[in-house]
């Protein structure tokens, strides 16, 4: 009998091991999603901000402010995604985001209309693409936050198209 025990202890034990990697694997998926989409939100907010600051257009100073209130909801829901997941968020956009930034920053008037524009509808083409995909990978409080975060990311697509599309928007 205690040989059995033992042998089944063994076994349960090989099992959680052998498993927990695949575990930390899907978490850790995860968190990279969550890490990004916080950065990615307080990018979207930073340049929402530059939007209606450096705006030529009413279109571009309006979506500039639509993204910062959508993103800053957003991120406060990613933020909560991430507190149940046991993961620290960064605190700033990834560097890439910070450069994209500076570049936008340097421009004025027509050319930063246009440039913000096109930025927005690349961004938002792969921000969709990004959350689809964790949105169907698992269920788990990431799937959770990009499933409801797509229909505002749509939105957003929709509306920079349009601005692409008519630029005095």
């Amino acid at each position: 009998m205690k040989s059995q025990i033992a042998i089944l202890s063994a076994a349960a034990l090989a099992t959680a091991i052998l498993s927990a990697p695949l575990a930390l694997a899907a978490n850790t998926k995860a968190d990279a999603f969550m890490r990004k989409a916080i950065a990615g939100n307080l990018a979207e907010i930073k340049v929402g901000q530059l939007a209606q600051q450096k705006g030529a257009s009413e279109g571009v100073r309006h979506f500039g402010a639509v993204l910062e209130q959508d993103h800053s909801t957003a991120n406060s829901q990613a933020m909560s995604a991430a507190a149940s997941m046991g993961m620290t968020p960064p605190a700033q956009p990834s560097p890439k985001e910070q450069a994209e930034y500076q570049r936008l920053a340097a421009l004025s008037g027509r050319q930063f209309d246009k440039a913000f524009v096109k930025a927005m509808v690349k961004d938002h083409k792969k921000d969709i693409a990004e959350y689809k995909k964790e949105a169907k990978g698992s269920d788990s409080p990431a799937a959770s936050y990009a499933e409801t975060s797509l229909p505002t990311l749509q939105r957003h697509l929709r509306l920079a198209e349009s601005l692409e599309r008519h630029p005095s928007g």
